[in-house]
């Protein structure tokens, strides 16, 4: 299931972009704050205590390195949001005049390694790939939409999602069999909540439009955290 999940959730969601093209935003905001709020709540409730208290196996304290790996990952996705122009909560814009039928290669790169990176700590969390699986299905969503909106190719688009559904999988593989990573989980997994701070974190500040009091998104952000809390219980992590 950590494979097909996050796999499924990104062709689920070209399809859905593809066949029933949803004209309507609003179901794809409260399901982007669901998201938001149960990966959030993934990492700060499961994956946060992991890596400190692997932090303090031994006779050495490496908390104060795994803040600075988690400072890192934050500031590590700021730079790739350069080149997603946030595509990772959700947001894709069209720029004026830019020829958007061509493939847009800086979008499609960061994006791989966002979703390459989330992978890692997955082998661990079963419960995560639940999370980046509701987190990137939105997502798949807006980016095929978008992209078909842009008149690009629709071979090229079903390259580039295919391509982005394969790197979570992908990360996970990586940690799963290159044994060696494992002396750097704690590192790795260190920048991966740094990643998953910002991007859920984003996803629900921007959840809220102009600040104004919101029942159904306040709902689906307590049930995110509520869902997340009952998974962690549930989910035995791999060590």
């Amino acid at each position: 299931m950590n494979y097909i999940l996050p796999r499924l959730s990104v062709l689920l969601g070209y399809g859905i972009a593809l066949f029933l093209k949803p004209a309507k935003k609003t179901n794809l905001k409260l399901l982007m704050a669901f998201s938001g709020s149960f990966l959030l709540s993934i990492t700060v409730m499961h994956l946060l205590p992991e890596v400190y208290e692997s932090a303090h196996h031994g006779d050495h304290n490496h908390s104060d390195a795994v803040g600075i790996f988690i400072m890192v990952g934050i500031l590590f996705q700021i730079i790739l949001e350069f080149f997603s122009k946030g595509a990772e909560h959700g947001h894709v814009h069209s720029h004026g005049h830019d020829d958007n039928s061509k493939m847009p290669w800086a979008l499609f790169i960061s994006l791989c390694i966002h979703a390459f990176m989330e992978g890692f700590p997955v082998s661990h969390h079963s419960d995560l790939a639940l999370g980046i699986a509701i987190h990137h299905l939105p997502i798949a969503v807006i980016l095929t939409s978008f992209f078909l909106n842009s008149h690009l190719n629709k071979t090229v688009v079903f390259f580039f999602m295919i391509t982005f559904a394969l790197m979570t999988p992908l990360g996970t593989l990586t940690a799963e069999y290159f044994t060696f990573l494992n002396h750097y989980y704690t590192e790795i997994t260190a920048v991966v909540i740094g990643i998953l701070f910002h991007i859920s974190s984003t996803i629900i500040f921007e959840s809220s439009e102009n600040h104004k009091f919101n029942l159904a998104k306040l709902s689906m952000i307590a049930i995110g955290i509520v869902m997340a809390y009952f998974l962690g219980i549930e989910a035995p992590h791999s060590h």
